[in-house]
């Protein structure tokens, strides 16, 4: 089993190029895209493939959404930086929306996702000297094991993945990891008193998209509550209605003390990142604590809060739960013995490749996107299938289709 992968001329050009003068700090499929819409991207050579990453779920309104693009267009031509040294006519604006939106007092707008998990575990260890009473530098933060926040050396600290850690050392101190997925464990580590907050993914995405059991969300609410630690939903990935609602923890009616979003905020247009969280907690930040010279910058402004209306008005949330229903139920019909699970919730999924061959869930990919999807392997043997939150029944249908046709390579 080997899948042939056709380069054309043109597309070898750009790879070259890449590989020359790039770092190889990534392993991608080879293919070079130069356009999307909705739920496809076109490469180089003009072929059509169905988005199945959706860039790590940055893309859920779909590429270049129409509104989001005009927002863009037209703030970007009026103003785009001032820097937080000077005030802006759009950044209480957006401050209002997006506190309203999820419903919190404040929100610090940031840039990248892992700014925000850097900004949320200064907030909560903050919190935790001014308000909680820790000794100085005692501050504790238990973490899940096989997380994935980001790659600073701040929160590689607390990664158990070693190719995110070797030979990045040394590393900062503060972290405690527990099992995902048990609340005993939580509760064990919660007796630590220096414990100022638990941060965790609703459901695990880089892990292989790892699905808590129900009442997790509300079990992890109640213990922080009880033992007075911040619960900290990083919602990068699980938010914004991938998940079949507009937050993961929203499908248990539980709200976090600090909840950080990135990714779809802007709808894949440039890097948009926020913790939100109430007075309690985001009024012990003072000016000259913590800050970015883009975050909340009027074009991230005005182009968040148009993502997060299409998301409302084009109900994506309900979209993503029917269309992810779909989809898991398509494929577990395929009765394929080389796919071992299948999981998910909304349009966050995986599956999980059975095969003798190691690179088995790399050499689909690749046929995969010989057969116009683009899905990318997590930890070998995962494959990640996260469209646009715009597929359509026809499209979900059509997908399976050519998951199947591809699947008959490994074979």
């Amino acid at each position: 089993m080997h899948s042939t992968v056709n380069i054309s001329a043109n597309t070898q050009y750009f790879l070259e190029l890449e590989e020359k003068y790039g770092a190889h700090n990534y392993h991608p499929l080879p293919v070079v895209l130069e356009r999307g819409e909705g739920v496809f991207v076109f490469d180089v050579d003009g072929k059509r493939y169905y988005d199945f990453l959706s860039g790590y779920s940055a893309v859920n309104q779909g590429h270049c959404h129409p509104r989001i693009i005009a927002t863009l267009v037209e703030q970007a031509q009026k103003l785009t930086l001032t820097s937080r040294a000077f005030h802006s006519n759009l950044l209480g604006e957006y401050e209002r929306y997006i506190t309203a939106y999820f419903g919190y007092d404040k929100v610090l707008p940031m840039n990248t996702g892992v700014e925000a998990v850097e900004t949320a575990i200064k907030l909560a260890r903050h919190w935790g000297y001014r308000v909680k009473g820790i000794a100085e530098d005692r501050a504790k933060i238990i973490v899940c094991s096989n997380n994935f926040h980001g790659r600073t050396t701040g929160v590689i600290s607390f990664s158990n993945d070693p190719v995110a850690t070797t030979d990045f050392g040394p590393f900062i101190a503060g972290y405690e990891k527990i099992a995902f997925n048990d609340l005993a464990a939580l509760e064990k580590a919660l007796q630590d008193k220096n414990v100022c907050g638990f941060l965790f993914e609703p459901i695990q995405g880089e892990a292989g998209v790892v699905v808590p059991d129900e009442g997790y969300y509300k079990g992890v609410r109640t213990l922080c509550s009880e033992y007075n630690v911040l619960m900290i939903a990083d919602e990068i990935q699980t938010g914004l209605a991938r998940t079949g609602h507009m937050l993961a923890c929203d499908a248990e009616q539980v709200r976090p003390d600090i909840l950080v979003l990135g990714k779809a905020l802007s709808g894949g247009i440039l890097p948009v990142s926020a913790v939100l969280s109430d007075d309690a907690l985001m009024m012990t930040i003072k000016p000259g604590e913590h800050g970015s010279t883009y975050g909340g910058n009027p074009l991230a402004c005005a182009v968040a809060m148009t993502a997060l209306q299409v998301l409302k008005d084009e109900n994506m949330a309900a979209q993503a739960d029917a269309m992810g229903e779909l989809l898991r139920s398509e494929l577990r019909k395929l009765n394929s013995p080389f796919i071992e699970t299948v999981r998910g919730k909304g349009l966050l999924n995986a599956i999980v490749i059975k095969h003798p061959n190691p690179d088995a869930a790399w050499e689909l990919c690749l046929a995969l996107k010989e057969n116009g999807l683009l899905a990318k392997p997590t930890h070998g043997d995962k494959i990640r299938f996260a469209p646009p939150l715009v597929i359509n029944k026809e499209q979900v249908l059509e997908c399976v289709r050519i998951i199947e046709k591809s699947l008959s390579r490994l074979a």
